[in-house]
């Protein structure tokens, strides 16, 4: 079996350095030997994590593609442009295909996973989404009985090596933001990790698989992490709550959400406990119920890992021509943001005089929403307080017009915080 990889940087040397250390455990698995004969780089004399002697190596990714002699093309590389045309490329030799990238998956998988069925070759991804976690074979195989009610994952560990730091030692989002930075956690430009972007296509994926849909990247409900402030996190401590950065996927009615957003969670639930930089997925199946899949995100030979099991799966035939079902996806119309119906906290900064409390609780009770628990705390002498509501569960909508009422009043000195609150039990 000849491998010809795209990218030698993190994931592609974490590839070699692994089927280099297991060789002997991947060939009695496989009976196969894997030989990485081609790799494009973008730079040939630049230094490597891997060993690449016996590797013929080219800053030209079409003649690793074109070649006739490999088997297998590991895309490493990133990005959606020429990507995805080294990928149509690789389909078009007939060449099965593995890949580490969730943005080309989640914006062109449809179109690409079409091509791979009508060449009659593979094209896997499980690396694409949550590292090392195996979610994606876990989803379709392994929970192919249950009717799949839920999922709910931190699925960034740069956002949530970000909350992590901020709960457990006070430190405001921008100082945790620059460590993140230089630990090599967070790109030079963070947007993607702190703004949910990244999340979102790993979301895209995971709800395609768990509710056999088409891939409906731009339908998923985004909201980043950089408007938390440490008052946030504080008065959900006070609260006994966690704030986590989570992707959620559920069907409702007939109807599928897909959001990313900061979320409040019970400190009791396993979500609520999972740390630093590493991810989990919970997949609730009306079968076996609740399942929590936990480990590395990210990193070299963690992604390494997922990349050689989807290439073991294609040496051993044990992948189906018709991998997720994708020859049969649906339609599943989409829940509006608006009508999803959450329990939610609010913080609102707020003139501490009497009356303004009452006054806020009337117009959150007009549009049928309910205080559940609230904490006040004056944070200056000119008499401003912060106000901290949970609330009752209430539709999008009606908190919407509740807080664009509450905002009008003079007493309001900013803009109200609205966070979503999720029980996962």
């Amino acid at each position: 079996m000849n491998i010809g990889i795209l990218g030698l940087g993190t994931v592609g040397g974490g590839v070699v350095n692994v089927l280099g250390k297991n060789e002997s455990e991947i060939f009695a698995r496989t009976g196969e030997k894997i030989n990485i004969t081609h790799a494009a780089v973008k730079n040939v004399s630049e230094p490597r994590i891997c060993n690449d002697g016996n590797i013929n190596i080219t800053q030209d990714a079409f003649e690793v593609v074109n070649n006739t002699d490999i088997d297998v093309i590991l895309e490493l590389i990133g990005g959606t442009t020429i990507a995805k045309d080294l990928v149509i490329a690789a389909i078009n030799n007939n060449k099965h295909v593995i890949t580490a990238n969730k943005a080309l998956i989640a914006t062109h998988g449809n179109e690409l996973l079409a091509l791979a069925q009508e060449k009659n070759v593979h094209l896997l991804f499980e690396a694409a989404v949550a590292g090392g976690i195996p979610i994606l074979k876990s989803l379709e195989q392994g929970l192919s009985a249950n009717k799949i009610e839920l999922v709910a994952g931190i699925i960034n560990g740069t956002g949530n090596f970000i909350l992590t730091e901020m709960r457990d030692k006070g430190r405001n989002f921008a100082d945790v933001l620059k460590e993140a930075q230089d630990l090599g956690y967070a790109e030079a430009d963070p947007t993607f990790d702190v703004e949910g972007i990244d999340a979102a296509h790993k979301l895209a994926i995971l709800a395609s698989i768990a509710y056999g849909c088409e891939l409906q990247m731009n339908q998923v409900s985004t909201e980043g992490i950089s408007q938390i402030s440490g008052e946030d996190v504080a008065f959900a401590t006070e609260f006994n709550y966690s704030i986590k950065h989570l992707g959620i996927a559920k069907k409702i009615n007939g109807e599928l959400q897909m959001r990313v957003h900061p979320t409040l969670i019970p400190k009791t639930q396993l979500l609520a406990n999972v740390d630093g930089v590493m991810n989990a997925v919970l997949v609730q199946g009306n079968a076996v119920g609740p399942t929590l899949y936990y480990g590395a995100g990210a990193g070299d030979e963690a992604t390494a890992s997922a990349v050689i099991a989807d290439l073991v799966d294609i040496i051993k035939g044990t992948v189906s021509h018709d991998i997720f079902g994708w020859k049969n996806l649906i339609k599943i119309p989409n829940c509006k943001p608006d009508d999803i119906e959450s329990v939610f906290y609010l913080r609102l900064l707020a003139t501490d005089k009497p009356g303004v409390l009452a006054d806020i609780t009337a117009i959150l009770s007009k549009h049928n929403i309910s205080v559940e628990s609230v904490i006040q705390k004056q944070i200056d002498q000119q008499n401003n307080a912060h106000i901290a509501i949970i609330t009752n569960r209430v539709k999008t909508a009606n908190l919407k017009t509740a807080i664009t009422q509450i905002q009008d009043h003079e007493f309001i000195q900013e803009s109200v915080k609205i966070i979503h609150v999720e029980n996962l039990d």
